[in-house]
């Protein structure tokens, strides 16, 4: 399965990055400590309508929106 057919995001702190599943905040690849393991979790869940919507623009050669991150 190519690895950009899910729809999914990065997420870094530290230097270390956690890829994520939207539809369902599973984590696909690596590693984030678990405190903001569950901080990524639960931002995708909030904004879970506005990170579809832009991977589907994004998908289609289109510039996402910005939406507001945890370090804002």
């Amino acid at each position: 399965m190519d690895r950009h057919s899910v729809a999914h995001i990065h997420a870094e702190y530290q230097g270390e990055v956690g890829t994520y599943s939207i539809p369902d905040g599973v984590l696909l690849a690596g590693n984030l400590p678990q405190n903001k393991h569950k901080l990524v979790v639960a931002w995708i869940e909030i904004h879970q309508d506005d990170l579809l919507a832009d991977w589907e623009l994004a998908v289609n050669g289109q510039k996402p929106f910005p939406i507001k991150g945890l370090d804002q």
